[in-house]
């Protein structure tokens, strides 16, 4: 999406009101000047390698069967998420990661107070394509000893922002305007406590994305035919000036899988049980889902077992065993990562209108497990350690636990680990 420099637009002289029932990513190319294929991606606007010292910003996209060709370390006696095992001729390596990097940022999101599991979890759900934010190892190192707060090293707010509107009998709530003649770009005027403005759409927004679709191409007419045929819902993503700029100098593209979607009605849910003599108390089923993918779903919940206890509804969709996504998995492949352990496990879930929801826009809830909720301030927990976590439900399972209505524990996201934890803890991940 392009706006004129400076943030400001020619005059509006077209307006589409939608009350009541009125019915590229820029390519770079190596310059030995610059030093970079890519130098728009650092945060600094330095192109002679002076901003060591400064977070760099990094988009990597591959095809579906490559690798990003880096690896993530958590490591005994070395701070944060560490990049290695950067591969010659990489992705990785051609865009600019380097050895002994640490990650901070993973498509907006702060992630280096996370658990690694959790960040590997945010990195394999972002498909084939992630934007991350890193820092050089040696001021990482002295930032920590001086306490620094790193998250105050990254421009605040650079995310846009997915909101889900209803329309009520006064409309959606909100209305478009436009440069007479150019396509793409759209501004959003909010009525005041109307559905627009309660679904968390900013006043003064541009429209990125309009139900998974870039408006980019689109033109007036356009706009407001796809807005009708919309029915009762609609779907938008949307960016302040400030967050529509920062991506623009960087030559970068913006997504919904970079967006803030805490106002999103639909949330990841976590399922915490341990074994007990009464068994979980729940079917497995292989289905199709709305997208016509296959999904494995949970059904048959038995009133007053572990797996109700914890909050499981009929016909949630299982999405991960304990942090690894099972997200294009059969249900064979499903069951064998249930029963790698045989003492307890943790589910994370959606119900079924926020799975057709992410269904529709194409993209994964894993993305989004972190954004809490403005209107509740709750946010969704984070995975627990093997010995469990304050505050989650421990369920008991026995002999019904096996066979067709089980869940048993996988091991986390395909870490490999040191025999010798005391001498080398070596949880890692290739991307």
């Amino acid at each position: 999406m392009e706006m004129p420099s400076g943030g400001v637009l020619p005059s509006l002289s077209k307006v589409v009101g939608l009350e009541g029932d009125k019915s590229s990513i820029i390519k770079f190319e190596f310059n030995p000047k610059d030093g970079i294929d890519n130098p728009a991606l650092s945060l600094t606007e330095d192109m002679d390698g002076e901003g060591v010292g400064e977070p760099r910003f990094y988009l990597l996209s591959k095809g579906s069967g490559e690798t990003f060709g880096f690896c993530l370390h958590e490591e005994l006696g070395c701070q944060g998420h560490v990049i290695r095992q950067v591969e010659p001729g990489g992705l990785a390596q051609r865009r600019g990661l380097q050895d002994g990097d640490r990650l901070l940022q993973v498509n907006g999101h702060f992630v280096d107070h996370m658990d690694h599991c959790r960040v590997v979890q945010k990195i394999k759900a972002s498909g084939n394509e992630v934007l991350l934010a890193v820092l050089d190892g040696n001021t990482y190192e002295a930032a920590k000893a001086l306490g620094t707060d790193l998250s105050q090293m990254l421009p605040a707010d650079i995310r846009p922002r997915l909101c889900h509107v209803t329309r009520d009998k006064s409309g959606f709530g909100f209305s478009v305007s436009g440069p007479e003649g150019m396509k793409g770009t759209f501004q959003l005027s909010v009525q005041q406590d109307g559905p627009a403005e309660r679904a968390g759409v900013p006043p003064g927004s541009w429209l990125l994305e309009l139900n998974g679709s870039s408006v980019r191409s689109y033109s007036q007419t356009q706009l407001t035919r796809k807005l009708k045929q919309s029915g009762t819902k609609v779907t938008l993503l949307v960016a302040s000036s400030a967050v529509e700029e920062f991506y623009r100098l960087r030559g970068l593209r913006v997504t919904a899988a970079f967006a803030d979607t805490s106002w999103l009605p639909f949330k990841v849910r976590e399922l915490h049980m341990v074994k007990g003599p009464a068994g979980y108390g729940f079917l497995l089923k292989e289905d199709d889902c709305s997208s016509g993918a296959t999904g494995q779903f949970l059904w048959d919940v038995d009133a007053g077992l572990p797996a109700e206890q914890a909050g499981m509804k009929e016909g949630d969709r299982l999405l991960a065993v304990n942090g690894e996504s099972i997200e294009g998995l059969d249900h064979q492949q499903t069951v064998l990562r249930i029963r790698a352990h045989d003492d307890q496990v943790t589910l994370l879930v959606i119900d079924p209108a926020g799975d057709e929801f992410y269904q529709s826009i194409g993209l994964s809830p894993l993305l989004f497990l972190e954004d809490s909720d403005p209107a509740s301030g709750c946010c969704t927990s984070s995975l627990p350690s093997p010995s469990g976590s304050p505050g989650l439900c421990h369920i008991e399972v026995g002999p019904k636990g096996l066979g067709s209505r089980l869940v048993a524990a996988a091991n986390s996201i395909g870490f490999t680990q040191s025999p010798r934890r005391e001498e080398q803890r070596r949880l890692h991940q290739a991307f």
